[in-house]
Parts: structure tokens; sequence; C-alpha cells
């Protein structure tokens, strides 16, 4: 079923499996229309508002509230593919691991507020985020219907929603408890409006570090050195920062789906890309490196 749906678990669950909840009004309370800004209530297989503005629910779970203005540019169906199975692998766990340690304590804080991740991908880190916080609720936010589809089925508690992250992001003001922004978009000014005055936003960046070994090697893209400067003259100085470095053993599969997953997926072919990999040690030592950084609401946010 769509995680828009009611679902109650099976009587024939386990002792250990959550209850997932009714979140027709759960999720969308936290969500507004985007033409209008007004209520969404789900009526049959659709999300309405009071002004008939109508968002039809997919069969694989999400909902897209794009406008008619909103022309998507997400990720592709490979693309989303090969992240989930990379992520899937355990790759990049200790980041996964590193971005639950920074949530927990603005999560800590109040009760109050849902989990907004943008730019979620399949929601594999919201996941987690939710995994640690019971019943709290999470909005996974991707202008990809493809990585919305996976999202939708990430997790119980969680909700996927299509939309263009550089405009008006349909989250009702002041609904987030903890916005996430793993290796994404960051629309500074959006993320503001739709924290509460005691959340967070935490923010995953790659170092100069981060892949190196593969730059060169298959063409992946460089990360500037400045990255974080820049990153703190948008957002203000962080309160809380972790350096997250480690080494992977990636076997050339693995490689192949890091390459494919990312922006480099835009300017090889996988026969070319396929190549490259071939060439490189298996299995092949790469540097994973990022900073994850929390920063607070009364921080401004331009």
């Amino acid at each position: 079923m769509g995680s828009w749906e009611h679902r109650t678990s099976s009587p024939a669950a386990g002792a250990g499996t959550e209850r997932q909840p009714d979140v027709r009004g759960d999720l969308l309370g936290f969500l507004e229309c985007p033409h209008c800004r007004g209520v969404l209530r789900l009526d049959g297989d659709t999300v309405r508002c009071g002004n008939r503005h109508a968002f039809d629910v997919a069969r694989q779970g999400h909902v897209s509230l794009l406008t008619g203005a909103a022309v998507p540019t997400g990720d592709t169906a490979s693309m989303v593919a090969a992240r989930s199975t990379f992520l899937g692998a355990g790759h990049y766990d200790p980041i996964v691991q590193a971005v639950c340690a920074a949530a927990e304590p603005a999560l800590a804080r109040q009760r109050e507020g849902c989990v907004v991740d943008v730019g979620a991908g399949t929601g594999h880190h919201l996941a987690a985020v939710l995994d640690r916080v019971p019943q709290r609720r999470g909005i996974a936010l991707d202008s990809s219907k493809y990585a919305a589809r996976r999202a939708a089925r990430a997790h119980p508690r969680l909700g996927a929603v299509v939309c263009d992250v550089w405009r008006r992001l349909p989250v009702r003001t002041g609904a987030a408890a903890l916005v996430l922004d793993v290796f994404a978009p960051r629309n500074a000014a959006e993320i503001r409006r739709v924290l509460r005055p005691a959340g967070a936003l935490v923010v995953v960046t790659p170092t100069s570090r981060h892949l190196t070994e593969l730059v060169g090697a298959i063409g992946l893209l460089s990360v500037d050195e400045r990255k974080q400067q820049r990153l703190d003259e948008q957002l203000g100085p962080p309160a809380r920062t972790a350096d997250c470095e480690y080494r992977m053993a990636l076997p050339h599969g693995a490689v192949e789906a890091l390459a494919a997953m990312g922006p480099a997926a835009w300017h090889t072919t996988p026969e070319a890309l396929r190549e490259r990999v071939r060439a490189l040690p298996d299995p092949v030592t790469v540097t994973a490196s990022v900073t994850v950084s929390a920063y607070l609401p009364t921080r401004p946010c331009p």
C-alpha cells in the first residue's frame, strides 16, 4: 500500500514489528498545497485542498506536489537504482550513523514536529533517523519521481513527496523539528521557514578528500576545497561539526554503482565507466570523507 494510506500491522507480524500508523493525518498535516498553501486531506487516492487543487497518490505510494511551472530535473531511474544498491551494501553506514548522532540532540529537545529530508533520494538516511526516534514522522522531499518511489517504502513512518526543492517547499511553516540535507541542494530561506523555533538543520558535505582516489581514475567530480566555507557563509556558523573519514574496500561492482549514482553519471556511459573500472585493483581502497554540521534556527538563513 502507498505511504499516504491507512495501514496497520498484520496480526501475524512478530512482536518486534513496529505498528504502522494512520499516516493520513499525521503526514498530510505537515504539508501544504503548493498552489494556495491550503490544508491537504486525503480523498481516496487523491490529495486535495479546500480550493479543489488535487494531486494523485501514485501506485508506488508517493505523491507529487509539483506545480505546473515546476520542471523536475531529478535523478534518473538508473541513478536511483545505483544509489539503492550502494547504500544497501552498507558502504556509507558510518556516515549514516554520524547523521543519526547529529540528529538525536535536536529531536530530544522537542516533542513536536516532523523530520524533513530535502533531496532525500531513496530515503535511506531519513529511515535510519526515524529508527532512532520512535513515533516521529518523516517527509522525504525529492525532485525525482524515481527516488520518491523508493523513499515511499523506506520506512512505515515516512511519506515521500516529489517537489522542486529550489522553490517554496510544500511543507507548513514551523512544521519540522529537524531538517536533513545529505549531499543535496540547500534552499536556505525555505529550510529556515519550515523549521520550528527549537529545531535544527543537519547538513552532510564532502571534504576535498572524499573519493579522491576515483576522481582521476574514473572521472568523478572533484570537491571544491572551499565547500564548507561557502556553506557556513550561506547558513551562518554551525553549532556543532563532526568529521567522518574512513577507508572503504570497494569491489568493482560497488565502484560502478558509486559513479552511476552521482553527477558523473550525466557525463559518461555505463560501457565507458565499466572499462575505466576494470583498470582498477579489485577491490580498490577509497576514502570516504565528509563533514556533518548542525545549524540552529537562531542562526539566520538568508
